[in-house]
């Protein structure tokens, strides 16, 4: 594999993601100190952040160069939230398409339809002249609208696709139960509609760097992550400025907060990336600055 560039392109960061990375990305069989010494360090300052903030986090963070992984409340269920528009892109692309034929084809719905998902600003916009498949996977990636995240679900077959799709990848972990905006009400004892730092991390990693997709697949998948809109104040504001990022964020009730994805530090091999949070007290509010500051103490400690 070729190293990367200082400022790597689109085309490079996406060639990245072959060949020899493929089993440190996502074997996830190294210990939390391999390659890097110990991580107990980190370990407490996490511990110490979520004290500070009043919040539950959980983190996994791998890098594929060294094989060095940090977890921290890494098997601990949280909120899936909005991180599956990532898996329903990706299985509509695997299972669905065929030589574009799904991607291209358009898809009508109501204002009313609009309305009962929440958050849709692009489907909002496109009431009367519908969205092509491809249209609505950026719009569910890249902006996190959550009319075209459900009805990426509705071309899948409904919500448990997704469980389908993770357990097909080897993600015995990840489930999805309920439809936009519900699948966000984010219970604490609730197990629907959840997944794991490491389970979700390893199966982003699987996504964008692995076999998981056909080439052409992943590239497309890739570049939507890397066009994604929503964590300037998460994961882009806490990683370096030189990292380049593909990514993913959610939120829901009781304070979620969740961001997964891969960066691309210069001159340096990938990193997987998963930060996901809850609060205690179902109107909770996000807290970006936590997010943010985990993905800096994780970036440090894979430094």
């Amino acid at each position: 594999m070729q190293p990367i560039e200082t400022r790597p392109s689109r085309r490079t960061v996406l060639a990245a993601g072959a060949g020899a990375l493929l089993a440190a990305a996502v074997a996830g069989t190294a210990p939390a100190h391999a390659a890097g010494g110990p991580d107990g360090g980190v370990r407490g300052q996490l511990r110490a952040l979520e004290r500070r903030h009043d919040a539950r986090l959980g983190a996994f963070a791998h890098d594929t160069g060294t094989g060095r992984t940090v977890l921290y409340r890494a098997d601990e269920r949280f909120p899936m939230a909005s991180l599956f528009k990532t898996l329903a892109a990706a299985a509509v692309l695997r299972d669905l398409d065929r030589d574009g034929e799904v991607l291209a084809r358009r898809v009508h719905f109501t204002a009313a339809y609009v309305e009962q998902s929440g958050y849709s600003p692009v489907t909002r916009e496109n009431v009367a002249t519908g969205m092509t498949v491809a249209e609505l996977s950026a719009a569910a990636i890249c902006q996190s609208d959550n009319t075209a995240g459900n009805l990426l679900l509705r071309e899948l077959g409904g919500p448990t696709a997704i469980t389908r799709f993770c357990r097909s990848l080897g993600d015995d972990t990840t489930r999805l139960d309920r439809w936009e905006p519900e699948l966000n009400s984010a219970e604490p004892w609730r197990v629907t509609d959840t997944t794991t730092p490491r389970a979700i991390g390893r199966t982003y990693g699987r996504l964008v760097l692995g076999s998981a997709l056909a080439p052409d697949d992943r590239e497309r998948l890739t570049a939507w992550m890397l066009a994604n809109t929503t964590s300037e104040e998460r994961f882009r504001k806490g990683l370096p400025a030189d990292w380049v990022l593909a990514d993913k964020t959610g939120g829901g009730e009781y304070g979620g907060n969740n961001n997964v994805g891969v960066a691309w530090p210069p001159g340096r091999p990938p990193v997987v990336l998963a930060v996901l949070t809850t609060r205690f007290a179902p109107d909770a509010t996000a807290d970006d600055a936590l997010v943010a500051e985990a993905a800096r103490l994780l970036a440090h400690s894979l430094s």
